[in-house]
Formats: structure tokens, C-alpha cells, sequence
């Protein structure tokens, strides 16, 4: 018995803490902003400056239909997801080198997973999952 309760307090605490790592989706929204000028995400969304965003988690770079991206992002083989997308927004130039991406980057940890947790909601067609 007391091994089943320990069983389930260490389940319990996996879960606390997993969540506790996630980002936060409102702090995300707020920090999109700055992709603002360039980027659009959501229903409607359309090629900017930048692509599009929906449906980045899985997507290959390069792809978004109708954008023309840089041959560096065409033939970087990255397929997009959290930890490929928290080492770009890092330094975009540094991951990509010959990106047409002209940011700065986000350094801030706590701000990238915020962000991606807000981007990475949103599936293919622009509706949140």
C-alpha cells in the first residue's frame, strides 16, 4: 500500500512539474508582438514580410506555399518543433546563416517558451488545437 501511494505522489509530482516548464500562452501572445510587422498567425493569416506561422510544429522550412524563402531556409532540413524553434528564435542568422530573417533574436528562456507556446497552438489551417 505504501508503495502504491508513493507510486502515485511521484506521478503526481511528474505531472506538477511538467506543467510548471510550460509556457505561458497569454505572456506568448503578448511577446508575438514583435513578430507582428513581419509575421501572421491565426485564422486568416497571410504571407507577409515573413511566412505565415500556422501549423509551424511538424512543418518543414521553406514550404509555406506562396512565400519565397531564401535558400538557406529552403535547404536547412529543418522540420519545425520546440527545441528547433527555441535555438533559431535564439539568433535566427547563427541557425540559419543566409536567412532573409533580419531579427535580433530572443535570449530571454522564459520569453521563447512563452512564445512558442503560444505559435505553437495553432495548427495548419490557423484554428487553435
Amino acid at each position: 500500500m505504501k508503495l502504491l501511494g508513493l507510486s502515485v505522489s511521484m506521478l503526481i509530482l511528474a505531472a506538477t512539474c511538467g506543467a510548471a516548464t510550460a509556457g505561458d500562452v497569454a505572456a506568448g501572445e503578448n511577446s508575438f508582438k514583435k513578430c507582428l510587422a513581419c509575421h501572421a498567425i491565426g485564422e486568416g493569416a497571410k504571407n507577409k514580410v515573413g511566412p505565415e506561422l500556422n501549423g509551424l510544429d511538424g512543418r518543414k522550412s521553406g514550404t509555406v506555399a506562396g512565400y519565397s524563402y531564401s535558400d538557406a531556409n529552403k535547404n536547412s532540413g529543418i522540420t519545425w518543433n520546440e527545441a528547433q524553434f527555441k535555438e533559431y528564435i535564439k539568433d535566427p542568422k547563427a541557425k540559419v546563416p543566409g536567412t532573409k530573417m533580419a531579427f535580433a533574436g530572443i535570449k530571454n528562456e522564459k520569453e521563447t517558451d512563452d512564445l512558442w507556446s503560444y505559435i505553437s497552438q495553432f495548427g495548419p489551417d490557423g484554428k487553435k488545437k
